[in-house]
Protein backbone atom coordinates (compact mmCIF):
# COMPACT_ATOMS: atom_id res chain seq x y z
CA UNK A 1 0.00 0.00 0.00
CA UNK A 2 1.13 3.52 -0.79
CA UNK A 3 1.26 6.95 1.56
CA UNK A 4 -1.43 6.86 4.15
CA UNK A 5 -2.94 10.42 2.95
CA UNK A 6 -1.87 9.71 -1.17
CA UNK A 7 -5.41 10.05 -1.70
CA UNK A 8 -5.76 14.09 0.02
CA UNK A 9 -4.60 17.43 -1.43
CA UNK A 10 -1.22 18.43 -0.85
CA UNK A 11 -1.92 20.72 1.67
CA UNK A 12 -3.68 18.11 3.96
CA UNK A 13 -1.40 14.82 3.69
CA UNK A 14 -0.94 13.21 7.27
CA UNK A 15 2.56 11.81 7.91
CA UNK A 16 3.29 8.44 6.55
CA UNK A 17 3.41 5.06 8.48
CA UNK A 18 5.31 2.17 7.78
CA UNK A 19 4.52 -0.79 5.78
CA UNK A 20 3.83 -2.81 8.77
CA UNK A 21 1.64 -1.03 11.29
CA UNK A 22 -0.31 -0.58 7.89
CA UNK A 23 -0.64 -4.11 7.47
CA UNK A 24 -1.28 -4.50 11.02
CA UNK A 25 -4.55 -1.90 10.82
CA UNK A 26 -6.00 -3.90 8.03
CA UNK A 27 -5.53 -7.53 9.85
CA UNK A 28 -7.05 -5.75 12.97
CA UNK A 29 -9.96 -3.92 11.53
CA UNK A 30 -10.72 -7.57 9.66
CA UNK A 31 -10.69 -9.14 13.37
CA UNK A 32 -12.62 -6.67 14.28
CA UNK A 33 -15.55 -6.73 11.76
CA UNK A 34 -15.15 -10.61 12.08
CA UNK A 35 -16.46 -10.85 16.16
CA UNK A 36 -18.82 -7.65 14.40
CA UNK A 37 -20.22 -10.81 12.53
CA UNK A 38 -19.91 -13.12 14.97
CA UNK A 39 -21.78 -11.25 17.41
CA UNK A 40 -24.90 -10.46 14.78
CA UNK A 41 -25.06 -14.16 13.15
CA UNK A 42 -24.63 -16.11 15.86
CA UNK A 43 -28.29 -15.53 16.34
CA UNK A 44 -29.11 -17.61 13.17
CA UNK A 45 -27.95 -21.09 14.36
CA UNK A 46 -29.94 -20.45 17.32
CA UNK A 47 -32.96 -19.14 15.95
CA UNK A 48 -34.67 -22.39 16.32
CA UNK A 49 -34.06 -23.48 19.62
CA UNK A 50 -35.34 -19.93 20.81
CA UNK A 51 -38.83 -20.35 18.86
CA UNK A 52 -39.01 -23.39 20.98
CA UNK A 53 -37.83 -22.06 23.86
CA UNK A 54 -39.65 -18.84 23.56
CA UNK A 55 -43.17 -19.75 21.66
CA UNK A 56 -42.18 -17.29 18.90
CA UNK A 57 -43.58 -17.33 15.29
CA UNK A 58 -41.50 -17.26 11.89
CA UNK A 59 -41.99 -13.51 12.09
CA UNK A 60 -40.87 -12.97 15.56
CA UNK A 61 -37.74 -14.30 15.00
CA UNK A 62 -37.46 -12.01 11.63
CA UNK A 63 -38.14 -9.27 13.55
CA UNK A 64 -35.74 -10.40 16.36
CA UNK A 65 -33.11 -11.19 14.03
CA UNK A 66 -33.64 -8.23 12.01
CA UNK A 67 -35.97 -5.12 12.58
CA UNK A 68 -35.16 -4.83 16.12
CA UNK A 69 -30.96 -4.95 15.54
CA UNK A 70 -32.09 -2.81 12.21
CA UNK A 71 -33.74 0.06 13.44
CA UNK A 72 -30.97 2.17 15.87
CA UNK A 73 -28.15 0.71 13.88
CA UNK A 74 -29.44 2.43 10.74
CA UNK A 75 -30.44 5.58 12.28
CA UNK A 76 -27.47 5.99 14.66
CA UNK A 77 -24.67 5.38 11.83
CA UNK A 78 -25.29 8.46 9.95
CA UNK A 79 -24.42 10.77 13.15
CA UNK A 80 -21.79 8.45 14.72
CA UNK A 81 -20.11 8.72 10.42
CA UNK A 82 -20.56 12.41 11.06
CA UNK A 83 -18.95 12.51 14.21
CA UNK A 84 -16.17 10.11 12.64
CA UNK A 85 -15.22 12.91 10.33
CA UNK A 86 -14.24 15.39 13.04
CA UNK A 87 -13.20 13.03 15.89
CA UNK A 88 -10.59 10.17 16.29
CA UNK A 89 -12.10 7.08 14.26
CA UNK A 90 -10.09 4.50 16.58
CA UNK A 91 -11.54 5.92 19.86
CA UNK A 92 -15.58 5.76 18.13
CA UNK A 93 -14.85 1.53 17.07
CA UNK A 94 -13.27 0.50 20.43
CA UNK A 95 -16.43 2.15 22.34
CA UNK A 96 -18.51 1.06 19.75
CA UNK A 97 -17.42 -2.59 19.92
CA UNK A 98 -17.27 -2.75 24.33
CA UNK A 99 -21.47 -1.71 23.72
CA UNK A 100 -22.22 -4.37 20.91
CA UNK A 101 -20.47 -7.01 23.15
CA UNK A 102 -22.04 -6.82 26.37
CA UNK A 103 -25.26 -6.32 24.66
CA UNK A 104 -24.51 -10.09 22.65
CA UNK A 105 -24.19 -11.29 26.38
CA UNK A 106 -27.29 -9.75 27.69
CA UNK A 107 -29.39 -11.42 25.11
CA UNK A 108 -28.41 -14.86 26.83
CA UNK A 109 -30.57 -13.68 30.10
CA UNK A 110 -33.91 -12.57 28.30
CA UNK A 111 -36.64 -14.55 29.46
CA UNK A 112 -39.37 -13.76 26.69
CA UNK A 113 -39.48 -11.73 23.24
CA UNK A 114 -39.76 -8.19 24.31
CA UNK A 115 -36.39 -8.78 26.47
CA UNK A 116 -34.57 -10.49 23.50
CA UNK A 117 -35.82 -7.37 21.06
CA UNK A 118 -34.22 -5.19 23.68
CA UNK A 119 -30.84 -6.96 23.93
CA UNK A 120 -30.73 -7.17 19.82
CA UNK A 121 -31.39 -3.10 19.95
CA UNK A 122 -28.54 -2.87 21.95
CA UNK A 123 -26.61 -4.97 20.10
CA UNK A 124 -27.37 -2.81 16.73
CA UNK A 125 -26.72 0.60 18.81
CA UNK A 126 -23.33 -0.84 19.22
CA UNK A 127 -22.22 -1.90 15.98
CA UNK A 128 -23.64 1.39 14.24
CA UNK A 129 -19.95 2.45 15.76
CA UNK A 130 -18.18 0.17 13.42
CA UNK A 131 -18.02 0.13 9.82
CA UNK A 132 -18.42 3.77 8.50
CA UNK A 133 -15.31 4.94 10.75
CA UNK A 134 -13.86 1.52 9.84
CA UNK A 135 -14.23 2.27 5.79
CA UNK A 136 -13.02 5.55 6.32
CA UNK A 137 -9.88 4.67 7.87
CA UNK A 138 -9.29 2.06 5.24
CA UNK A 139 -9.59 4.47 2.17
CA UNK A 140 -7.23 6.48 4.03
CA UNK A 141 -4.76 3.82 4.45
CA UNK A 142 -4.96 1.98 1.18
CA UNK A 143 -3.73 3.05 -2.13
CA UNK A 144 -6.40 4.28 -4.89
CA UNK A 145 -5.57 1.36 -7.10
CA UNK A 146 -5.54 -1.07 -4.16
CA UNK A 147 -9.15 -0.15 -2.39
CA UNK A 148 -11.16 -2.99 -3.90
CA UNK A 149 -8.90 -5.17 -2.66
CA UNK A 150 -8.52 -3.27 0.72
CA UNK A 151 -12.48 -3.46 1.41
CA UNK A 152 -12.89 -6.93 -0.20
CA UNK A 153 -10.20 -7.90 2.97
CA UNK A 154 -12.73 -5.97 4.95
CA UNK A 155 -15.58 -7.03 3.93
CA UNK A 156 -14.56 -10.70 4.54
CA UNK A 157 -14.98 -10.34 8.42
CA UNK A 158 -18.96 -10.71 7.01
CA UNK A 159 -18.64 -14.80 6.19
CA UNK A 160 -16.32 -15.44 8.62
CA UNK A 161 -17.48 -14.13 11.30
CA UNK A 162 -20.94 -15.62 10.34
CA UNK A 163 -19.27 -19.27 9.86
CA UNK A 164 -17.41 -18.62 13.76
CA UNK A 165 -21.01 -17.67 14.54
CA UNK A 166 -23.16 -20.42 13.02
CA UNK A 167 -20.01 -23.23 14.08
CA UNK A 168 -19.53 -21.14 17.80
CA UNK A 169 -23.07 -21.09 18.41
CA UNK A 170 -24.09 -24.92 17.27
CA UNK A 171 -21.52 -26.60 19.09
CA UNK A 172 -22.15 -24.51 22.39
CA UNK A 173 -25.81 -24.57 21.79
CA UNK A 174 -25.79 -28.39 21.44
CA UNK A 175 -23.58 -28.93 24.70
CA UNK A 176 -24.87 -26.03 26.86
CA UNK A 177 -27.86 -24.39 25.40
CA UNK A 178 -28.65 -21.13 23.62
CA UNK A 179 -28.29 -18.81 26.66
CA UNK A 180 -24.72 -20.04 27.46
CA UNK A 181 -23.82 -19.09 23.46
CA UNK A 182 -24.45 -15.69 23.93
CA UNK A 183 -22.69 -15.02 26.98
CA UNK A 184 -20.14 -16.56 25.73
CA UNK A 185 -19.95 -14.95 22.09
CA UNK A 186 -19.44 -11.63 23.84
CA UNK A 187 -16.19 -12.17 25.24
CA UNK A 188 -13.88 -11.62 22.37
CA UNK A 189 -15.12 -8.27 21.75
CA UNK A 190 -14.00 -6.79 25.03
CA UNK A 191 -10.73 -8.03 23.92
CA UNK A 192 -11.02 -6.19 20.35
CA UNK A 193 -11.86 -2.97 22.36
CA UNK A 194 -9.06 -3.06 24.29
CA UNK A 195 -6.99 -3.27 21.21
CA UNK A 196 -8.60 -0.89 18.90
CA UNK A 197 -8.26 1.52 22.01
CA UNK A 198 -4.59 1.62 22.27
CA UNK A 199 -2.79 0.44 19.38
CA UNK A 200 -5.30 1.57 16.24
CA UNK A 201 -4.35 5.30 15.41
CA UNK A 202 -6.36 7.37 13.27
CA UNK A 203 -3.83 8.91 11.06
CA UNK A 204 -5.52 12.47 10.72
CA UNK A 205 -5.12 13.07 14.72
CA UNK A 206 -2.45 10.88 15.31
CA UNK A 207 0.20 12.34 12.50
CA UNK A 208 -0.59 15.86 13.18
CA UNK A 209 -2.36 16.75 10.23
CA UNK A 210 -2.07 20.76 9.26
CA UNK A 211 -4.08 23.59 10.12
CA UNK A 212 -6.17 23.16 6.61
CA UNK A 213 -7.06 19.78 7.75
CA UNK A 214 -7.92 20.62 11.04
CA UNK A 215 -9.63 23.33 9.79
CA UNK A 216 -11.72 21.16 7.79
CA UNK A 217 -12.16 18.63 10.71
CA UNK A 218 -13.84 21.18 13.44
CA UNK A 219 -15.96 22.53 10.51
CA UNK A 220 -17.66 18.68 10.18
CA UNK A 221 -20.03 17.40 6.67
CA UNK A 222 -23.72 17.29 7.36
CA UNK A 223 -25.58 14.99 5.82
CA UNK A 224 -27.32 16.91 3.84
CA UNK A 225 -24.21 18.52 2.63
CA UNK A 226 -22.93 14.49 1.60
CA UNK A 227 -26.40 14.04 -0.09
CA UNK A 228 -26.39 16.96 -1.83
CA UNK A 229 -22.45 16.41 -3.00
CA UNK A 230 -23.60 12.34 -4.13
CA UNK A 231 -26.50 13.67 -6.02
CA UNK A 232 -24.47 14.86 -8.70
CA UNK A 233 -23.30 11.11 -8.97
CA UNK A 234 -26.06 8.84 -9.47
CA UNK A 235 -23.82 6.16 -9.78
CA UNK A 236 -23.93 5.98 -6.23
CA UNK A 237 -27.39 5.81 -5.86
CA UNK A 238 -27.87 2.74 -8.14
CA UNK A 239 -24.74 0.83 -6.86
CA UNK A 240 -26.12 1.48 -3.18
CA UNK A 241 -29.77 0.23 -4.80
CA UNK A 242 -28.12 -2.90 -6.24
CA UNK A 243 -25.91 -3.30 -2.86
CA UNK A 244 -28.88 -3.17 -0.91
CA UNK A 245 -31.18 -5.88 -2.92
CA UNK A 246 -28.72 -8.42 -2.64
CA UNK A 247 -28.37 -7.91 1.07
CA UNK A 248 -32.20 -8.09 1.17
CA UNK A 249 -31.69 -11.80 0.12
CA UNK A 250 -28.89 -12.64 1.91
CA UNK A 251 -30.00 -11.32 5.43
CA UNK A 252 -33.42 -12.98 4.79
CA UNK A 253 -31.99 -16.45 3.82
CA UNK A 254 -29.32 -16.30 6.42
CA UNK A 255 -31.76 -16.51 9.41
CA UNK A 256 -33.93 -19.17 8.53
CA UNK A 257 -31.16 -21.64 6.63
CA UNK A 258 -30.68 -23.53 9.44
CA UNK A 259 -34.18 -23.81 10.40
CA UNK A 260 -34.65 -24.95 7.12
CA UNK A 261 -32.51 -27.96 6.91
CA UNK A 262 -34.25 -28.51 10.44
CA UNK A 263 -37.17 -28.56 8.89
CA UNK A 264 -36.70 -30.23 5.82
CA UNK A 265 -33.86 -32.94 6.21
CA UNK A 266 -34.30 -33.70 9.69
CA UNK A 267 -33.12 -37.29 9.33
CA UNK A 268 -30.01 -36.54 7.01
CA UNK A 269 -28.69 -33.77 9.36
CA UNK A 270 -29.45 -36.56 12.09
CA UNK A 271 -27.43 -38.76 10.71
CA UNK A 272 -24.72 -36.85 8.89
CA UNK A 273 -24.05 -34.98 12.61
CA UNK A 274 -23.46 -38.94 14.41
CA UNK A 275 -21.19 -40.16 11.57
CA UNK A 276 -18.55 -37.02 12.96
CA UNK A 277 -19.62 -37.08 16.63
CA UNK A 278 -22.16 -34.17 16.69
CA UNK A 279 -25.31 -33.42 17.39
CA UNK A 280 -27.84 -31.28 14.75
CA UNK A 281 -27.45 -28.20 16.03
CA UNK A 282 -23.10 -28.33 15.77
CA UNK A 283 -23.30 -29.96 12.67
CA UNK A 284 -25.00 -27.34 10.97
CA UNK A 285 -23.19 -24.97 12.78
CA UNK A 286 -20.52 -25.83 11.32
CA UNK A 287 -20.92 -26.97 7.64
CA UNK A 288 -23.42 -24.03 6.81
CA UNK A 289 -20.69 -21.67 8.11
CA UNK A 290 -17.97 -23.28 6.46
CA UNK A 291 -20.43 -23.50 3.33
CA UNK A 292 -21.71 -20.25 3.49
CA UNK A 293 -19.08 -18.05 5.17
CA UNK A 294 -15.65 -19.85 4.36
CA UNK A 295 -17.13 -19.72 0.21
CA UNK A 296 -18.53 -16.76 1.35
CA UNK A 297 -14.80 -14.97 2.15
CA UNK A 298 -13.21 -16.82 -0.89
CA UNK A 299 -15.79 -14.74 -3.04
CA UNK A 300 -14.92 -11.67 -1.29
CA UNK A 301 -11.75 -12.13 -1.47
CA UNK A 302 -12.11 -13.32 -5.53
CA UNK A 303 -13.97 -9.97 -6.31
CA UNK A 304 -11.54 -7.57 -5.05
CA UNK A 305 -9.10 -9.35 -6.91
CA UNK A 306 -10.80 -9.11 -10.52
CA UNK A 307 -12.13 -5.48 -9.38
CA UNK A 308 -8.14 -4.73 -8.98
CA UNK A 309 -7.57 -6.28 -12.24
CA UNK A 310 -9.84 -5.27 -14.72
CA UNK A 311 -10.98 -1.65 -12.55
CA UNK A 312 -8.00 -0.23 -13.20
CA UNK A 313 -8.51 -0.93 -17.85
CA UNK A 314 -12.30 0.39 -17.72
CA UNK A 315 -14.14 1.22 -13.95
CA UNK A 316 -17.23 -0.27 -15.11
CA UNK A 317 -15.68 -3.51 -14.71
CA UNK A 318 -16.35 -3.27 -11.45
CA UNK A 319 -20.15 -3.10 -11.83
CA UNK A 320 -19.87 -5.75 -14.51
CA UNK A 321 -18.71 -8.33 -11.78
CA UNK A 322 -21.62 -7.30 -9.88
CA UNK A 323 -23.89 -7.89 -12.05
CA UNK A 324 -22.69 -11.36 -12.11
CA UNK A 325 -23.06 -11.78 -8.87
CA UNK A 326 -26.36 -10.89 -8.38
CA UNK A 327 -27.41 -13.44 -11.44
CA UNK A 328 -25.24 -16.56 -10.81
CA UNK A 329 -26.07 -17.19 -7.31
CA UNK A 330 -29.69 -18.10 -8.25
CA UNK A 331 -29.55 -21.10 -9.40
CA UNK A 332 -27.26 -23.25 -7.71
CA UNK A 333 -29.45 -21.20 -4.51
CA UNK A 334 -32.63 -22.90 -5.83
CA UNK A 335 -30.99 -26.31 -6.49
CA UNK A 336 -29.88 -26.32 -3.10
CA UNK A 337 -33.70 -25.60 -2.22
CA UNK A 338 -35.23 -28.13 -3.74
CA UNK A 339 -32.92 -31.02 -4.00
CA UNK A 340 -33.31 -34.16 -1.75
CA UNK A 341 -29.96 -34.89 -0.68
CA UNK A 342 -28.57 -33.01 2.43
CA UNK A 343 -24.89 -33.28 0.67
CA UNK A 344 -25.63 -31.68 -2.73
CA UNK A 345 -27.81 -28.89 -1.12
CA UNK A 346 -25.09 -27.97 0.97
CA UNK A 347 -22.12 -28.14 -2.42
CA UNK A 348 -24.89 -25.98 -3.64
CA UNK A 349 -24.96 -23.43 -1.25
CA UNK A 350 -21.23 -22.92 -1.17
CA UNK A 351 -21.50 -22.24 -5.36
CA UNK A 352 -24.27 -19.63 -4.62
CA UNK A 353 -21.91 -18.37 -1.50
CA UNK A 354 -19.33 -17.63 -3.72
CA UNK A 355 -20.99 -16.32 -6.75
CA UNK A 356 -23.20 -14.29 -4.33
CA UNK A 357 -20.15 -12.65 -2.64
CA UNK A 358 -18.33 -11.31 -5.79
CA UNK A 359 -19.59 -7.51 -5.39
CA UNK A 360 -18.50 -6.45 -2.12
CA UNK A 361 -15.10 -5.50 -2.76
CA UNK A 362 -16.18 -3.53 -6.23
CA UNK A 363 -19.46 -2.35 -5.43
CA UNK A 364 -18.46 -0.97 -2.28
CA UNK A 365 -15.21 0.41 -3.60
CA UNK A 366 -16.83 1.99 -6.18
CA UNK A 367 -19.81 3.65 -4.15
CA UNK A 368 -17.34 5.34 -2.05
CA UNK A 369 -14.53 6.35 -4.59
CA UNK A 370 -17.28 8.50 -6.29
CA UNK A 371 -17.79 10.43 -2.90
CA UNK A 372 -15.83 13.72 -2.47
CA UNK A 373 -12.65 12.39 0.06
CA UNK A 374 -14.27 14.55 2.68
CA UNK A 375 -17.15 12.59 2.79
CA UNK A 376 -16.60 8.96 2.56
CA UNK A 377 -17.60 8.43 5.96
CA UNK A 378 -20.61 9.79 5.50
CA UNK A 379 -21.16 8.36 2.56
CA UNK A 380 -20.58 5.04 4.03
CA UNK A 381 -23.03 5.52 6.67
CA UNK A 382 -26.24 6.75 3.60
CA UNK A 383 -25.52 3.36 1.82
CA UNK A 384 -25.44 1.46 5.06
CA UNK A 385 -28.31 3.24 6.66
CA UNK A 386 -30.60 2.61 3.35
CA UNK A 387 -28.76 -1.15 3.10
CA UNK A 388 -29.88 -2.05 6.54
CA UNK A 389 -32.96 0.27 6.75
CA UNK A 390 -34.18 -2.30 3.80
CA UNK A 391 -31.98 -5.60 4.49
CA UNK A 392 -31.66 -6.06 8.22
CA UNK A 393 -34.59 -4.35 8.92
CA UNK A 394 -37.18 -5.79 6.21
CA UNK A 395 -35.82 -8.58 4.68
CA UNK A 396 -35.96 -11.35 7.69
CA UNK A 397 -39.36 -9.71 8.66
CA UNK A 398 -40.66 -9.87 4.84
CA UNK A 399 -39.04 -13.39 4.66
CA UNK A 400 -40.65 -14.70 8.21
CA UNK A 401 -43.99 -12.90 7.46
CA UNK A 402 -44.22 -15.13 3.87
CA UNK A 403 -43.23 -18.43 5.42
CA UNK A 404 -46.28 -18.13 7.74
CA UNK A 405 -48.73 -17.02 5.23
CA UNK A 406 -47.58 -20.41 2.45
CA UNK A 407 -46.86 -22.03 5.58
CA UNK A 408 -50.94 -21.76 5.94
CA UNK A 409 -51.43 -24.21 3.01
CA UNK A 410 -48.19 -25.73 2.25
CA UNK A 411 -46.92 -26.28 6.11
CA UNK A 412 -43.75 -25.26 7.99
CA UNK A 413 -41.72 -26.67 6.02
CA UNK A 414 -42.65 -26.15 2.10
CA UNK A 415 -43.69 -22.80 3.15
CA UNK A 416 -40.01 -21.60 4.37
CA UNK A 417 -38.74 -23.57 1.20
CA UNK A 418 -40.72 -21.55 -1.21
CA UNK A 419 -39.95 -18.24 0.91
CA UNK A 420 -36.42 -18.53 0.41
CA UNK A 421 -36.73 -19.17 -3.36
CA UNK A 422 -39.21 -16.29 -4.02
CA UNK A 423 -36.79 -14.09 -2.60
CA UNK A 424 -33.79 -15.45 -4.51
CA UNK A 425 -35.19 -13.67 -7.52
CA UNK A 426 -34.61 -10.28 -6.18
CA UNK A 427 -31.52 -10.74 -7.69
CA UNK A 428 -32.40 -9.85 -10.82
CA UNK A 429 -33.28 -6.43 -10.17
CA UNK A 430 -30.46 -5.98 -8.24
CA UNK A 431 -28.26 -6.49 -11.66
CA UNK A 432 -30.42 -3.96 -12.71
CA UNK A 433 -29.60 -1.73 -10.66
CA UNK A 434 -26.26 -2.23 -11.15
CA UNK A 435 -26.07 -2.48 -15.11
CA UNK A 436 -27.90 1.27 -14.50
CA UNK A 437 -24.53 2.20 -11.94
CA UNK A 438 -21.89 1.46 -15.12
CA UNK A 439 -23.45 3.86 -17.22
CA UNK A 440 -22.67 6.47 -15.10
CA UNK A 441 -19.82 5.55 -13.10
CA UNK A 442 -16.82 6.88 -15.00
CA UNK A 443 -17.90 10.02 -15.27
CA UNK A 444 -18.87 10.35 -11.70
CA UNK A 445 -15.63 9.64 -10.69
CA UNK A 446 -14.14 12.32 -12.32
CA UNK A 447 -16.44 14.93 -11.16
CA UNK A 448 -15.11 18.10 -9.60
Amino acid sequence: MANVAADMPADLHAAPVSRGYRNYVMGLLLGIYIINFLDRQVVNILAEPIKHDLGLADWQLGLMGGLAFAVLYTLLGLPIAVLAERKDRSVIIAVAIAIWSACTAACGFAQNFVQLVLARVGVGIGEAGCTPPAHSLIIDYADTQKRGSALALYGMGAPLGGLLGMAFGGMVADAHGWRTAFFLAGVPGLIFAVLAYFTLKDPRTAERLKAARDKVQKKGVTIKECLSALAKRPSYFWATGGITIKAFISVGYALFMASFFLRNHPDEVAQFAAAIGLESMGFLGLTIGLMSGGFGALGMWLGGQLSDRYGKRDVRWNMYICIIAALAFIPPFVFSMTTESLALALIAMAINSLLSNLHYGPGISSMLSVAPPSMRAPASAIQLFVANLVSLGLGPLALGLLSDSLAVSMGSAEGLRWALILTSFLGIFAAIAFWIASRTLEQDLKHD
